[in-house]
């Protein structure tokens, strides 16, 4: 049976994932993370278990675990569900609700963070932003489908190194969906998030494409 300790330590390194400290492809060192978390062994590797299960992580033969690298195929499965969870929520949702403070919030800091060129904090705060949007359904449910989703969303992020052209335009753009949806016009602002998502799968399955799916890896400790 999965133990409390084994949760917490796979959410521990989803977080590392969605705050993109963990790199696609990079090898975690057993020894290291296991110190790192100040968990056993055997914890660690349910840990693993748990997030190889999820797909985050991949076991590879007499190489041990490394995060997963995301492929063309993984970037049209991720948005596919992206268009199904995240726009009718949007549509459906109330500017009142808690979870429009989280999109304010985290409009607020990507907009400070793009002041200090600072990218990977970009990345965090969009997560933040559309963990934001699915909030707006109530659903603690639906809020973990999502966490899982952001995660495997933030490794194909990583593919993408420190390009600011992808990170800055969306920055506007979620600043832009958010005034909509601010002033009552969810459905106005449900239709740019899908536009939004289509013109974000578009430029991520370009870059996937161009790179592949293999790299070397170096065995880096979070």
């Amino acid at each position: 049976m999965t133990t409390d300790r084994a949760e917490r330590s796979a959410d521990a390194i989803r977080e590392l994932i969605v705050t993109g400290r963990l790199a696609p492809g990079q090898r975690l060192s057993e020894q290291a993370v296991s110190e790192s978390l100040d968990v056993s062994r055997n914890t660690l590797r349910e840990a693993f278990r748990i997030l190889v299960h999820e797909g985050l992580l991949v076991r590879r033969p007499n190489a041990g675990v490394a995060v997963a690298r995301p492929t063309l195929a993984d970037v049209v499965d991720i948005y596919r569900l992206r268009r199904l969870i995240e726009v009718p929520v949007l549509a459906a949702g109330d500017p009142a609700h808690p979870g429009a403070r989280t999109m304010r919030d985290a409009v607020d800091a990507a907009l400070a963070a793009r002041l200090g060129g600072d990218w990977r904090d970009i990345a965090a705060a969009n997560m933040r932003f559309h963990s934001g949007i699915v909030a707006l359904a109530g659903s603690p449910r639906l809020d973990r489908v999502h966490a899982n989703l952001s995660a495997e969303l933030r490794l194909s992020f990583g593919l993408l190194g420190d390009n600011e052209s992808f990170f800055d335009g969306f920055v506007d753009r979620n600043a832009g969906l958010l005034r909509r949806f601010l002033a009552g016009d969810a459905d106005g602002a449900a239709a740019d998030l899908n536009r939004y998502l289509t013109d974000s799968e578009r430029m991520l399955q370009a870059i996937v494409d161009r790179t592949g799916t293999s790299s070397a890896a170096a065995t880096v400790s979070p």
